[in-house]
C-alpha cells in the first residue's frame, strides 16, 4: 500500500515535486509524483559528498584526523562544518572546533583533498565510490561537492536504502556519521536561524531538540539528513526506521518552512498506523 501522505505534495506551491518513503529494509513504502525526474540538489549534495570521503576514509585514501582546509582542520572538522571557514568565501572565521560555522567552502575543501590523496577527481570519485555501485545512473556532480548535485527521487532512495542498511561502509562508520561530532556548538542553521546547540554529524545535520526546524514535531531527535536552498530534502529517522526524500522545482523560502513539517507528521503518521 503507497502512502497516502505523499499526495500532500500536490498543495505545496510548487511547479514540480517528487517524493517517496523507503524503509530501513529496502523495501519502498510509497511514492509519488515524477521520481525519475531529475532535480539540482543544491545541499542535499553534501551527504553524497560525505559519503564519499567516508569511502575513502575506509579504503585508507585518507584519514578523518589528518590536517586539510585551513590550519588546524581536519577532514572531521570539514564534515562537521566546525573547521572554522566562511560560508562561501576562503575565510577563517573562528579556531577549529570552536563554532559550527555551515560552509559550502568546507566541502570544497573535502573534494579537493581527496582528489588529491586519490588521484581522482572528485566528482569521479563520487560516481565511482557512491552512485555507481548503488545503481544511481541519473545522479551527477556537475560542479562544487557542496551544492552541485543533480539527482532523482529513485536514485536518492536507493542512496537512503544504504545509509539505513550499509554495504558501501562499515555500519560503525554510519553510526559515527548519524552522531552528534563536536558536542555543544552553537551555529546558524541556514533558513532556520541560531540552533544552541546547533549539532550535526559527519555531513549530516541531526535534529536533536531544534526549533524551528525542517522536519517534523514529531520526528525522533536522532534523525538526521539534510535540506537543499533548491527545495530538496532528505531525512532518516531511526526511530521510524524509514527515510523520505523530496525534491522540487522552486527555491526554499518562507514555503518551505510552512509545508514541509506538516507533511513529515503526516508521513510519520502513516508509517506509525502501520501503513
Amino acid at each position: 500500500m503507497s502512502l497516502q501522505s505523499l499526495a500532500l505534495t500536490e498543495n505545496w506551491p510548487v511547479p514540480t515535486a517528487a517524493a517517496a518513503v523507503v524503509r530501513a529494509d529496502g523495501t519502498l513504502a510509497g511514492a509519488h509524483g515524477p521520481t525519475g525526474q531529475r532535480f539540482p540538489l543544491a545541499s542535499v549534495t553534501k551527504p553524497l559528498a560525505a559519503y564519499a570521503v567516508l569511502v575513502a576514509y575506509e579504503e585508507g585514501a585518507i584519514d578523518l584526523d589528518e590536517p586539510a582546509g585551513p590550519e588546524g582542520a581536519t577532514v572531521r572538522h570539514l564534515l562537521a562544518h566546525t573547521s572554522g571557514l566562511a560560508f562561501d568565501e576562503q575565510r577563517v572565521m573562528a579556531a577549529p572546533g570552536t563554532r559550527r560555522i555551515y560552509s559550502n567552502t568546507g566541502f570544497e575543501a573535502l573534494g579537493d583533498h581527496v582528489a588529491k590523496a586519490t588521484d581522482i577527481p572528485f566528482a569521479d570519485y563520487l560516481h565511482q565510490a557512491v552512485l555507481e555501485p548503488l545503481g544511481m545512473t541519473a545522479t551527477t556532480l556537475e560542479g562544487s561537492p557542496a551544492k552541485d548535485g543533480v539527482s532523482t527521487v529513485d536514485d536518492l532512495v536507493r542512496f537512503a536504502a544504504e545509509v539505513q542498511a550499509p554495504r558501501l561502509l562499515d555500519a560503525r562508520t554510519v553510526v559515527d556519521a548519524m552522531t552528534v561530532t563536536y558536542p555543544g556548538l552553537t551555529g546558524i542553521l541556514p533558513g532556520y536561524g541560531h540552533q544552541r546547540p546547533n549539532d550535526w554529524g559527519l555531513g549530516f545535520e541531526i535534529r536533536a531538540g531544534k526549533a524551528p526546524h525542517w522536519t517534523g514535531a514529531s520526528s525522533s531527535p536522532r534523525t538526521f539528513g539534510h535540506f537543499g536552498q533548491s527545495g530538496t530534502f532528505l531525512w532518516i529517522d531511526p526511530d521510524a526506521r524509514a527515510a523520505c526524500v523530496a525534491l522540487t522545482d522552486r527555491a526554499f523560502g518562507p514555503w518551505a518552512v510552512e509545508a514541509w513539517p506538516p507533511f513529515t507528521d503526516a508521513v510519520l503518521a502513516e508509517l506509525r498506523a502501520g501503513a
